[in-house]
């Protein structure tokens, strides 16, 4: 039997993977840092927050970030998540992450201790606004494990704080042993800082505030003209807020959301991120609110 004849096939071209578009800072996205976990502690149930130190002196050296950043945190064999960094900016010896185990890698994660490494990409996103609020009053929003995305631009307002007005912090969990950080509120109010809170569901040792964190404006003293919003939390609750503060006064352009979206990436490739027009690993997480606001409001976005 003869064989048919065969047929020659063209060459086929390599797949070409875009270049990611170039880093504020002049980084390559997926250049990565080998870093051990230095420390660990838990914060409430299932949430601990983890200290990491670059392995690379050099990358130590280098290394810094802005209040509202991210990195990916990459475990090989697993996979890799967005972690917003809830550590100091000032501090250099270390970079921190609070992370809430609710998937593959964070479980992961949850089984590591110190000693343990792991890789890392970053810093990624924009930040919060804190220069544009120096000279007002600012509002801090924040809800659940959202307290970490923020905790790290209180910090910064605390290192300077004559350069801003009023510094209130609302923040809600659903019980009291979830309010995360709740060591350091003291230390907060001691550096000016007006912090309240409150929790969905009481137990028999809570004496504080019982409901949504938005009832907390009704205790306010708003200048809202003066004053400055960040918020941070589950969608529908930044919503409620956002929509509480324009009630309040607050306009629009002072008032700034952090997207907490599914983020694989963090180069505008996967597109598993995307919000309307937008990709929150690279135009977010940190967006001014007239900038979403159409979209906020349409459900299953």
């Amino acid at each position: 039997m003869t064989a048919p004849p065969r047929i020659e096939s063209p060459p086929r071209p390599c797949i070409h993977t875009p270049a990611p578009e170039p880093l504020a800072v002049g980084r390559d996205a997926w250049h990565h840092h080998v870093t051990r976990i230095v420390a660990a502690r838990d914060e409430v149930a299932g949430v601990r927050t983890y200290d990491l130190a670059f392995r690379d002196p050099a990358a130590a050296a280098s290394y810094t970030f802005a209040p509202g950043q991210f990195n990916m945190l990459y475990l090989p064999g697993i996979g890799e998540a967005a972690i917003s960094i809830s550590s100091d900016p000032l501090k250099r010896a270390s970079v921190g992450h609070t992370v809430k185990a609710v998937g593959n890698v964070t479980h992961a994660l949850e089984r590591l201790g110190v000693g343990d490494e792991v890789v890392l990409r970053g810093p990624f996103g924009t930040a919060w606004p804190l220069d544009e609020l120096q000279g007002r009053d600012v509002l801090i929003v924040t809800g659940g494990v959202g307290l970490a995305s923020v905790r790290a631009a209180i910090l910064q307002i605390i290192a300077a704080r004559h350069d801003y007005g009023r510094v209130s912090v609302l923040f809600g969990a659903k019980t009291p042993a979830g309010l995360i950080y709740a060591s350091e509120y003291d230390a907060w109010r001691a550096a000016g800082i007006d912090v309240r809170l409150t929790v969905d569901e009481a137990d028999g040792d809570w004496t504080g505030r019982v409901g949504l964190v938005t009832a907390l404006f009704d205790d306010l003293d708003l200048d809202a003209a003066a004053t400055g919003l960040t918020c941070c939390g589950p969608e529908p609750m930044m919503l409620a807020v956002v929509r509480r503060a324009s009630a309040a006064g607050i306009p629009s352009a002072a008032m700034y959301v952090s997207m907490e979206r599914n983020m694989s990436c963090a180069a505008r490739l996967c597109g598993l991120c995307q919000f309307g027009p937008e990709f929150i690993c690279r135009d977010g997480p940190v967006f001014s609110y007239d900038r979403l606001a159409k979209f906020l409001d349409i459900k299953h976005l």
